[in-house]
């Protein structure tokens, strides 16, 4: 049986309405009719409380459903902190720019008569770019690589 026979039947076997239902689980009672009609499934948070309100295990729910058990997967490998890993996304994205400026004025340097000078001290010219672009993907593959651990 998939989950939305099963949430069927169990909302009927307690005499619910779609709507009760749907209060009882803080959704509209569109979101129950589309689970049911197999057109969506809820997220793991509201199969717990599913599971808790028909006395029914997870392992019911989630297993009479491939589809469904493969959603909660995939869901639970998101990013933990999507915000932090763009964060340092653009840090090595700004030190990536300072290098090709570094590299830009050095060539314009080489080839005309300019003789640009690099503002900021030789050591922010330097070494920025390095710190940026190795500290900032060394943490973005750090924060990649965690999930939500809900």
């Amino acid at each position: 049986m998939v989950f939305g026979e099963k949430l069927k039947k169990e909302r009927m076997d307690k005499g619910w309405s779609q709507e009760e239902l749907a209060e009882k689980l803080f959704v509209s009672r569109q979101s129950v009719s589309k689970w049911e009609n197999g057109q969506n499934y809820p997220s793991i948070e509201t199969i717990i409380k599913v599971s808790d309100l028909f006395g029914v295990t997870i392992d019911e729910l989630l297993r009479s459903d491939e589809e469904l058990t493969e959603k909660v997967i995939k869901d639970s490998k998101q990013l933990a902190h999507p915000k932090l890993k763009f964060m340092f996304d653009v840090l090595f994205l700004i030190g990536a720019a300072v290098l090709v400026i570094k590299i830009g004025v050095l060539l314009l340097n080489k080839f005309t008569a300019l003789e640009i000078t690099f503002v900021s001290g030789s050591f922010f010219w330097k070494f920025t770019p390095l710190i940026l672009m190795v500290g900032a993907g060394i943490a973005s593959d750090a924060v990649k690589k965690k999930y939500k651990e809900d």
